[in-house]
């Protein structure tokens, strides 16, 4: 697998200076391994020459590991991951076997550096999380406006928000209206229309009007302060998946290193104590056992078998941040989804057109023409699906009503388009949709008053494999498919059954969605996967035991929180990362039973001297091979 795998353009993940210098020492070492081949092969080398030749690359791909181990055995850890290495390699040195014990440790370094780049990957800081905390506010003192920082701004002031700019506080608009775009803190992309009186959240963006908030709390105790802090105690929540091979060692290493022990001093003291012959048969049945029970198949297998998965996953745009997210992908049977850019596209489109009076084409064109000076998202869905020129010669004073609509002329007549609030401005006898979404009605002045046109039907489109993608989970097993949303209850409603969802949880803000995600964590032992985009769901993600994060649209802070990354942003690729983590684990888990079964075998024959030093070697380097060969299969994805 080579390594753009895993620093595609897409990740764009630099090279940390220790992994630089792991990567050269990899390149030296395995140049040098190379040479000492070739010599050794042509030239006849008394052994101690040959020790100290392939000794040299040994050292430079894995002094450290040796260190390591040293240390730990200083420190009362003996049976690590690095000693289980240091036994496997020294051991292999022990018994003649130069080239495989440098190999064998090349390898493993390998690995080591792969495993490195996915964990550095994923645990890259989620610093950009910080572009939701506003810089400045603009607070008004003695009639002055002062730009200060949010956190010194006290409960009860009045600050200006412009435009354009992120609202630093919680606070109630005591003047001015505007839209205002919440989708930082709740994902949802439709723009919330306030006025006086309504309450505004930190983090979230002024789009339209100039207002004047009065805070409600400080910036500590802010919605946006809460977001980030969220974020650090769902981190420290997340379960660690301890790594296999240390699990591993910790009972197979002291075991086989003492069975080793017992048979080279036990059967002597009791056949013959002071028989060196004895003595030399039982020493040579312990170095054949401890070469056969050196753990390299599994040292090398298992993690090849991972970043294989890992590499045929990114192939299919799916990015697994390490082994371990791999093992817990493999185990999910509940997979909880956000709505807005995860199940949905995040982007207004009409969904319907219902006239009343006048023809479809007819009540669009005129919508189109006065909603084309707007930049409100909901507008802009409405000129997209017009598609043709509009002639803006034929509009005129149009005039943009707070929270309720829009007013202008258009060909002479005075036309009306906006929600049921603006309808009875105008009196026009109006009625409600019997579908779900965002309604935008339309009437027009006549000599009785207003005459109502009809309504057109915009919503958030569904992704095209959305449905698909529900559908494969279900074939896969996974028991719980549910949805968690800042949106509005129908809205959530009518998606959740559009798609085949087992439940729908509506008008969260992000602390009810990590409150929710707690709920379903607690439901027995089994593991629960979180899918979303936004930067509101960080904690969640976090808190999940995998977070599956968008991609391609999907926020940064939601991309470094994730464990697994879908770098297109389709649903149907949770299906395939659980397929391919499934087969992962299975081949991992036929490596451990046929290495193991092997080395059993041998082991016991290698105890009653039936076995010799060649079985021995067959055990470890022909298990090896094998293993490895298994493990490649994870390469391997069908579509």
């Amino acid at each position: 697998m080579s390594l753009t795998v895993l620093w595609s353009s897409d990740m764009k993940y630099k090279l940390t200076k220790k992994q630089k210098k792991m990567l050269r020492r990899i390149i030296i070492a395995s140049v040098l391994l190379a040479v000492c081949a070739v010599v050794s092969h042509f030239v006849v080398l008394p052994w101690w020459a040959k020790l100290i030749l392939f000794v040299i690359p040994y050292l430079i791909a894995g002094y450290d590991v040796l260190k390591s181990a040293a240390v730990n055995l200083i420190h009362g850890r003996v049976f690590d991951e690095k000693f289980l290495m240091m036994v496997a390699t020294l051991g292999a040195f022990g018994t003649g076997e130069y080239p495989e014990a440098s190999f064998v440790m090349l390898f493993y370094q390998v690995g080591e550096l792969f495993q490195s780049i996915a964990v550095g990957r994923s645990r890259k800081s989620i610093a950009k999380l910080m572009d939701i905390r506003p810089d400045y506010a603009v607070v008004l003192r003695d009639g002055n406006e002062e730009t200060v920082s949010p956190d010194e701004v006290a409960v009860g002031e009045t600050i200006v928000i412009r435009p354009g700019e992120k609202i630093p506080l919680d606070g109630v608009i005591v003047e001015g209206s505007s839209s205002v775009n919440t989708a930082a803190l709740t994902g949802e992309s439709a723009p919330v229309d306030l006025n006086i009186s309504d309450t505004v959240i930190s983090g979230t963006l002024n789009l339209t009007g100039v207002i004047k908030v009065k805070t409600t709390s400080t910036f500590g105790q802010s919605t946006v302060s809460k977001i980030l802090e969220l974020v650090e105690n769902a981190s420290d929540k997340k379960a660690k998946v301890e790594n296999f091979i240390t699990k591993f060692a910790r009972w197979y290493t002291p075991a086989v290193v003492i069975a080793a022990v017992l048979l080279a001093v036990v059967p002597p003291c009791i056949l013959g104590i002071g028989n060196l012959a004895v003595w030399k048969e039982w020493f040579t049945r312990a170095l054949v056992f401890l070469v056969v029970s050196c753990p390299c198949a599994l040292v090398v297998s298992v993690p090849l078998s991972f970043f294989s998965g890992i590499g045929a996953a990114s192939k299919k745009g799916i990015l697994i941040k390490g082994a371990g997210y791999m093992e817990v992908l493999s185990k999910i049977s509940t997979v909880v989804f956000d709505k807005t850019g995860t199940l949905t596209k995040g982007v207004f489109a009409v969904d319907d057109i219902h006239p009343n009076i006048i023809s479809k084409p007819e009540l669009l064109d005129i919508a189109a023409a006065c909603e084309s000076f707007s930049s409100h998202p909901v507008a802009q869905s409405i000129v997209r699906a017009h598609e043709d020129h509009i002639d803006k010669s034929r509009i005129s004073n149009v005039e943009e009503i707070a929270g309720k609509g829009v007013k202008a002329v258009v060909d002479n007549r005075t036309y009306y388009v906006g929600n049921g609030q603006l309808m009875d401005l105008c009196r026009a006898k109006w009625h409600d949709c019997h579908l779900t979404g965002t309604i935008i009605h339309i009437a027009r002045d006549c000599d009785e008053g207003s005459e109502y046109l009809g309504h057109i039907v915009i919503n958030d489109e569904i992704k095209e494999d959305s449905a698909s993608a529900i559908s494969e989970l279900k074939s896969l097993g996974i028991k719980e498919l549910i949805m968690l949303t800042g949106d509005k209850a129908k809205v959530a409603q009518n998606v959740a059954e559009k798609i085949g969802l087992t439940g729908h949880h509506a008008e969260l803000l992000p602390a009810d969605k990590v409150a929710k995600v707690e709920e379903l964590l607690g439901k027995g032992g089994e593991k629960l996967a979180f899918v979303g985009d936004g930067i509101n769901d960080a904690p969640v993600l976090m808190r999940a035991d995998i977070g599956i994060a968008m991609g391609a649209m999907g926020s940064d802070a939601a991309i470094e929180s994730a464990d697994v990354v879908l770098m297109d942003d389709k649903p149907s690729k949770i299906a395939a990362a659980v397929r391919i983590s499934r087969k992962t684990m299975r081949i991992v888990w036929e490596n451990i039973i046929f290495a193991l079964g092997v080395k059993l075998v041998i082991l016991v024959l290698s105890a009653l001297g039936i076995a010799n030093m060649w079985l021995a070697v067959f055990g470890d380097v022909g298990v090896l091979i094998l293993a490895i060969l298994n493990a490649v299969r994870c390469m391997r994805v069908k579509d």
